[in-house]
């Protein structure tokens, strides 16, 4: 392989360092939110109610479990805690009382109905209902439907609580053994989407109507487009030859970019689309003259680009406009023989780009701020790659050797909190879904 594939394939390939990232400061504003009074300094206090019936506890374990993946909220009462022998006093009446001594902000009452699922929340400092919502749920407990739904559920009160909606009712394709696998962002119903095989960096179509990914052929990488039914998708109309790896769609669907190169280096394409369907030729976005240019991601507005390049004999982040003008270098300039910085994922909410660099022969994320270029590094144990931000820019999902294999982590970048997403061996380029309307 020539010196500027080499490049590309360690960008994709078990040889090197994977893909994408994003980031956000979703710090909730002091003072009020949607009626509900808490010092927006400290995460208020949500006591979630038992509910009685069939499948109760689950509704209960699945909400209280969301809420706090969100980190904006503290559960008070999970099982086996001093306080959840006082929230369960009060599951069937209302006692603001006994919630206020608890140090809660809110509290939700939840109860089964013909159609679904009857939630009250609570203002405890008021001593009134905030809001009281119904929930659609599907007519078998359990299922994966199901607990999407009860994730829906569970988003929605965290904006009525926090002003912010939740991202439990999102998921993440990874890839595995060279297959491409697909699993809820609390970590629940993993399962396989693709054939065996050498798939790479899989992406989200923004509607959540499926996705892309590459894969190893007979003469060389092919980008394939597919949705969540579990018929084989089809090839983009690149060429069949050389490289076509790292797609990623525009936040608006509009175009599907990618890196293509034979034996003269690899660029950044852009392909029109359509939902899965390309809609006409593609246009070359960089000239690199030998160089490699790989790994693009999008701003939230589709305007601009960053991307992975060696032009300057290593790879460095650089972003661009859409058409590839005015480019310019992104990440401070160093010398060295182990200046690495790759893989770039622009925030959601565009104010940050986030990537990984090699820090003491070891891969660590981290993210620079576009207001004034600011860099911080985000992990520190063990190796960390394949950055990967949920749609509320504020966590992201990452490969981790922190345990001694390679698993998926979530990061709340605010705290530091981490949390064990994946338990099985060779998990790697993870990518968070957008908000999703339907279960995928």
């Amino acid at each position: 392989m020539r010196p500027s594939l080499a490049l590309a394939a360690f960008a994709f390939g078990a040889l090197l360092a994977p893909l994408a990232l994003r980031a956000q400061d979703t710090t909730p504003p002091r003072g009020v939110h949607l009626g509900l009074h808490y010092q927006g300094d400290v995460k208020p206090g949500v006591v979630v109610g038992v509910v009685r019936g069939p499948w109760g506890d689950s509704v209960q374990a699945i909400i209280q479990r969301d809420l706090d993946n969100g980190d904006r909220v503290a559960i008070i009462g999970y099982p086996g805690t001093p306080a959840a022998q006082a929230v369960a006093q009060v599951s069937t009446g209302v006692n603001y009382v006994i919630w206020k001594s608890l140090g809660a902000a809110a509290a939700l009452q939840m109860s089964f109905t013909a159609a679904g699922l009857h939630v009250a929340v609570h203002d405890v400092a008021a001593g009134t209902v905030l809001q009281a919502r119904d929930f659609a749920l599907p007519s078998t407990p359990g299922s994966a439907d199901w607990r999407f739904a009860v994730h829906a559920a569970s988003d929605e009160l965290e904006r009525i609580i926090t002003g912010t909606r939740g991202i439990a009712s999102t998921r993440i394709l990874f890839v595995r053994g060279g297959r491409i696998v697909i699993i809820d962002s609390d970590g629940w119903g993993e399962r396989v989407l693709t054939e065996p095989g050498t798939a790479l960096s899989p992406a989200w179509q923004p509607q959540g109507k499926g996705f892309a990914y590459s894969t190893l052929v007979a003469h060389g990488w092919r980008i394939m487009l597919r949705d969540f039914s579990g018929v084989p998708g089809h090839a983009l109309g690149t060429t069949p030859g050389g490289l076509n790896m790292s797609p990623a769609f525009s936040p608006d669907g509009a175009w599907l970019a990618y890196a293509h190169g034979e034996e003269d280096g690899v660029d950044l394409w852009e392909a029109p689309m359509s939902g899965l369907i390309a809609t006409g030729p593609p246009r070359r976005v960089t000239v690199g003259r030998g160089t490699d240019n790989v790994s693009p991601s999008w701003s939230p507005d589709a305007r601009r680009l960053v991307f992975t390049s060696g032009r300057l004999g290593h790879p460095e982040i650089y972003v661009a406009d859409a058409d590839g003008s005015n480019s310019e270098m992104l990440t401070p300039f160093s010398f060295g023989e182990e200046v690495y910085r790759s893989n770039p994922d622009w925030s959601p909410d565009g104010l940050q780009v986030a990537y990984q660099a090699q820090l003491s022969g070891v891969f660590q994320v981290m993210s620079i701020a576009l207001r004034d270029r600011s860099i911080r590094q985000l992990t520190s144990e063990g190796r960390n790659e394949d950055p990967s931000w949920a749609p509320d820019a504020r966590h992201l999902v990452f490969s981790s050797t922190r345990t001694g294999a390679r698993e998926l982590f979530v990061l709340d970048v605010e705290s530091g909190r981490a949390r064990q997403l994946t338990h099985g061996a060779g998990a790697r380029l993870p990518a968070w879904s957008p908000p999703l309307a339907v279960a995928p």
